[in-house]
Order: C-alpha cells, then sequence, then structure tokens
C-alpha cells in the first residue's frame, strides 16, 4: 500500500479533530478534537514505521506511547469537566474566562483600568 493514502486520511482526521477543539464550545467536544489529533498523529507514526521497514518498530512502539498518553490526557480532562460542571451547571468554554482567581473588587480595579488606558 502506497504512504499516500494513510497520510491523506490521516490529515483529514487531524483537521477535522483541529476544527472540532476551535470551533465547539462543549468541553467534551473539543477533549474528542485532541482525542482525534492524537489519533492522526497514530496513524501517522504506524504508516512511517510500516513504510521505512524499521528493525526496531520505533513507530509502533511511539504510537503506544501516545495512547498511553491520551489515556491519561482524556481521565484527567473528564475529571475537570465534571468538576466544572458540578461548581457551574454547564460546560459551555465560552463560559468558562471566570475561572482565574481574582476577586471581583480586583476584577473591577481592571476594569477601571482598561477604561483610562488610551
Amino acid at each position: 500500500m502506497p504512504l499516500l493514502y494513510p497520510l491523506v486520511v490521516s490529515s483529514l482526521l487531524f483537521g477535522i479533530g483541529v476544527y472540532v477543539a476551535m470551533a465547539r464550545r462543549h468541553a467534551v467536544l473539543v477533549l474528542m478534537g485532541v482525542e482525534l489529533m492524537l489519533n492522526a498523529v497514530n496513524l501517522n507514526l504506524v504508516a512511517f514505521d510500516a513504510f521505512w521497514h524499521d528493525v526496531v518498530d520505533t513507530g509502533q512502539v511511539l504510537a503506544l506511547f501516545v495512547i498511553a498518553v491520551a489515556a491519561a490526557e482524556i481521565g484527567l480532562g473528564l475529571a475537570i469537566v465534571l468538576l466544572v460542571f458540578r461548581t457551574h451547571r454547564h460546560i459551555n468554554v465560552d463560559d468558562l474566562r471566570e475561572l482565574a482567581d481574582r476577586d471581583a473588587s480586583d476584577r473591577d480595579a481592571g476594569d477601571r483600568r482598561r477604561e483610562v488606558a488610551p
């Protein structure tokens, strides 16, 4: 099989993942977009490993490492999403800009500084 086919599928997966991660406002869909991008990287690693006929199978070993990192990432990401949902009752990413550790007085002072600055 030519190398072009897995690379085209991988680039399509990565493009769809970037679109989902950037355009969606739902935190779970953003995590799904990141997973699509990681799977595209795995497909590239395995395709280049098969193309170069590596003796050590470096691409497949790196793909297994990426799968392990992705599993840890999705576990931590879902834990954060559940914690945010419990506290805010929504997981809309655009509405979560208030997660900075500031008091209301600091926020008002920052707004006043922006109004005064030219």
